[in-house]
């Protein structure tokens, strides 16, 4: 992935990603103060990594009743979020395409899934989960009007290298890569390539070896 413009490390954004729905879950529990060990300890870290990932974004106010979850939910979402929301299009609505859709839009989030594309006649013209799908014939124009920022692709494999181009010309900033072929984009369009099944394995392999060990 490109380096983050505002200096603050790749895996500190997913951190705080990951705090923030812990947050949310706490508050909605009536919790309303953690310590930074709490939080550490519900996602398997360090408190000094919490305190850490947080002086980073400025954050320091660990008072003796701890964070305050809802002003923390807060100054996280300001340096996540962008000032408007972000308009997201699913290439390729098969199973995984229509489940992210189903699990990724009942988040709350400033990030949208608005829009799907595909070949398959029987998706194409339907809405789906609510979501309408076009022809994927039509994204580069399409993707200006519905005024698109980021793409997830959970295209067939074989196809993925083939949206690329597509990708570029219709000016979408930022791709998610769920096929098992990693793609390359010019500088400037951020790109994770999540390979699930790459991920299994990797589980998969320390399963074993626990085992192996036990």
């Amino acid at each position: 992935m490109a380096a983050i413009p505002n200096g603050i490390p790749e895996k500190t954004i997913e951190r705080l990603s990951e705090y923030r729905r812990t947050l949310h879950a706490c508050r909605a529990q009536g919790i309303t103060h953690i310590f930074s060990h709490v939080l550490a300890g519900i996602h398997g870290i360090t408190a000094v990594q919490v305190r850490r990932d947080l002086m980073l974004i400025g954050f320091s106010s660990d008072t003796k009743k701890g964070y305050d979850v809802a002003v923390l939910i807060d100054y996280i979402s300001a340096i996540l979020d962008s000032a408007d929301p972000m308009n997201i299009a699913v290439l390729g609505m098969g199973h995984l395409g229509q489940a992210i859709t189903k699990y990724f839009n009942g988040k709350g989030l400033k990030l949208k899934i608005t829009a799907a594309f595909d070949v398959d006649p029987s998706k194409v013209g339907t809405t789906i989960d609510g979501i309408p799908c076009y022809h994927m014939e039509h994204f580069e124009q399409m993707a200006e009007e519905l005024d698109l920022s980021m793409v997830v692709v959970s295209s067939p494999t074989s196809v993925a290298p083939q949206l690329v181009l597509p990708i570029i010309n219709a000016g979408i900033k930022g791709v998610l890569n769920f096929t098992s072929t990693p793609l390359t984009f010019p500088q400037g369009i951020v790109v994770e390539n999540y390979d699930i099944t790459t991920l299994l394995e990797k589980v998969a392999y320390f399963v074993k070896e626990g085992d192996s060990n036990g």
